[in-house]
């Protein structure tokens, strides 16, 4: 494993998932390939452009302030105390 870099997605969680599928050019998946070999490089861990794609995307839509501002205002329209 490597210590001194870092990418900007991390060690990848153990979660539940769902099959997904969908298409993409022949270079997305050449770079997801290099990707994945770079991050299994980095951590120690096998892992292939499947894997880390859900974590890919999650990560950008957690940074997206353009999704995240709707997405605020509309849980504080819901009302916080229902009994």
């Amino acid at each position: 494993m490597s210590t001194n870099r870092q990418l900007r997605l991390g060690p990848l969680p153990k979660t539940e998932s769902v099959k997904l599928t969908f298409s993409c050019s022949v270079t997305l998946k050449s770079e997801l390939n290099r990707y994945a070999a770079l991050h299994a490089q980095t951590y120690g861990e096998a892992v292939d452009a499947a894997t880390l794609i859900p974590h890919m995307l999650e990560a950008f839509m957690t940074r997206d302030r353009g999704f995240k501002k709707p997405v605020q205002q509309q849980a504080q329209k819901l009302p916080t105390n229902v009994e």
